[in-house]
């Protein structure tokens, strides 16, 4: 959050604006399932946090919101503002990236100065870190001065002060802006009010994203509560009804004229009075009373939404290599991109044992992923191994697809088993879209258990991915029997995951090839 007496750029000019989003609907083509439902908002200016689960819409409601797509049901008003879209893949290169790289009005300037970008980065997009494109992304995105600005996972693949400067960057932004994230701080710090994807529903509740959270948790205290006493009143009643049913039917025994002496007028005349008195009809109309009750009592068990979610432990997913030492590299500079003339990464001897669980931690563009593909490219053939790289593109996206597709039944099913404990909707999978980038890396790592993978690579994993799935997923890396490296800015997903600590730093004065020294811990 940005410290008070920060220096801020001056704002935008003010956007006394509401974007209206009435009754949307929609759903994607072959989908028998729709995606948005009914969906009516209300954005002012000012950023409008989004929130929930990989999938669930998040992304779909921002592109109709700007006109990227077109709702099957409903309206977007009004017309005429101007939108911006700040892709969640960093890889993905601005519209107006040439126009950014050969501007130089102030708020270009300025926007390179907050942002920390090159002046050559514009020209060379394809050969920057992840976050440095994502830097890249967001400066270009504000410099198009929009009505409407999306940002879709800004914080992905950022360190601790580009993430400050991208805070420092929207909070200057006073148009009307739609912020998806999982990054708590950055919701925290910037969102005046948030939207909460529910069970298929869409909320809105004033405040920040901790705010909300605690409002949402009263709420579903008060839902479980108005649920469990619910279903006590219909077991009350249920056991009321049988009680009273009972009670009847004994009574249509001793009202019975069968088996009574020909000659005992006494008693037929008793029965007699009973019948013509309505005692069965009354006795009929209570338990349909009953019966009525307890439709209700149901029904409003069933209104009372409770959250469930899958908190256990994800099955292991790979196994531990018989071979005590799956990768070794010699002491050297290894070269960014791997190409001769250009500064590299200075290592020591390194030994990647079969159970070692390894976190690469570092600044944006000291040359993580340069060290991991080094290390995926040591390890012998004969070794299984999963690599999930930072992005995930369409190509990647099909394979997943089609390898699920091709599956058996029973393959399907323990794949779509693990995709339901990393928090994601299993049927999703088989609707024949393609997957939002948290539920594709999702799916790979599904996919894994069938492969039995002894290295685990994954390069910024809990990008994209919810809340509740960085959870799972933190708890399914601690678990793994074989070895893994985990490149991540998470600081608490490498703690809690990773036994050994590859720290890059930026090499002070030596071997002028040398950007980055690598320092175990």
């Amino acid at each position: 959050m940005p410290t008070a007496g920060a220096k801020r750029w001056p704002c935008v000019c003010e956007v006394h604006m509401q974007l209206n989003l009435t009754n949307i609907h929609y759903s994607y083509a072959g989908s028998p399932h729709e995606v948005l439902s009914g969906v009516t908002l209300s954005l002012p200016a000012g950023w409008t946090g989004v929130v929930g689960d990989n999938g669930c819409g998040k992304s779909t409601l921002a592109r109709i919101a700007t006109g990227m797509l077109w709702p099957t049901g409903g309206s977007v008003g009004p017309v005429g503002l101007v939108s911006a879209y700040c892709e969640q893949d960093s890889a993905c290169a601005p519209a107006a990236l040439a126009d950014f790289a050969s501007a130089w009005d102030r708020e270009a300037v300025r926007l390179r100065d907050a942002l920390g970008i090159g002046d050559d980065w514009a020209w060379r997009f394809d050969e920057l870190s992840s976050g440095q494109q994502k830097r890249l992304q967001v400066a270009v995105t504000l410099w198009s001065r929009p009505d409407v600005l999306v940002m879709d996972e800004p914080t992905n693949h950022l360190d601790a002060p580009a993430r400050e400067a991208v805070l420092l960057a929207l909070g200057s932004f006073t148009g009307i802006g739609i912020l998806i994230s999982h990054d708590r701080d950055l919701l925290d710090a910037l969102a005046k009010r948030c939207v909460s994807f529910e069970g298929g529903k869409v909320r809105m509740r004033p405040g920040n994203y901790s705010q909300t959270f605690e409002q949402r948790k009263r709420e579903i205290a008060a839902e479980t509560d108005a649920q469990d006493r619910a279903r006590k009143e219909g077991r009350r009643l249920a056991a009321e009804r049988q009680r009273r049913v009972e009670a009847a039917s004994r009574a249509d025994g001793l009202r019975s004229r069968r088996g009574l002496d020909p000659r005992d007028h006494d008693a037929r005349e008793k029965i007699g009075r009973a019948i013509v008195s309505g005692k069965d009809a009354r006795a009929t109309h209570l338990v349909t009373a009953l019966d009525e009750r307890i439709r209700g009592q149901r029904a409003r068990a069933e209104l009372a939404y409770v959250e469930r979610r899958y908190d256990g432990d994800v099955p292991p997913l790979g196994e531990r290599s018989r071979r005590a030492v799956i990768a070794r590299l010699t002491a050297g500079l290894v070269r960014y991109g791997g190409e001769a003339g250009v500064p590299g990464v200075l290592i020591p001897d390194l030994i990647l044992g079969a159970s070692d669980h390894v976190g690469i931690v570092g600044p944006n563009g000291s040359g993580k992923s340069t060290l991991v593909r080094t290390v995926v490219e040591a390890v012998p053939k004969d070794v299984p191994m999963l690599f999930v790289p930072q992005e995930l593109d369409h190509a990647y996206a099909e394979r997943a697809i089609s390898c699920l597709a091709s599956l058996s039944t029973a393959d399907r099913g323990r794949v779509l088993s693990v995709v339901a404990q990393l928090n994601s909707r299993p049927e999703a999978m088989l609707e024949g879209n393609e997957p939002s980038p948290g539920e594709l890396r999702k799916l790979v790592v599904a996919e894994a258990v069938l492969t039995k993978p002894q290295l685990l690579v994954m390069d910024e994993p809990t990008n994209h991915l919810d809340l509740h799935s960085t959870e799972a997923l933190q708890r399914m890396l601690a678990s793994f029997p074989g070895a893994v490296v985990l490149v991540s800015h998470d600081a608490w997903v490498v703690r809690s995951s990773c036994g050994r600590i590859w720290r890059l730093e930026p090499a002070k004065g030596g071997d002028f090839a040398c950007g980055s020294v690598l320092i175990e811990r």
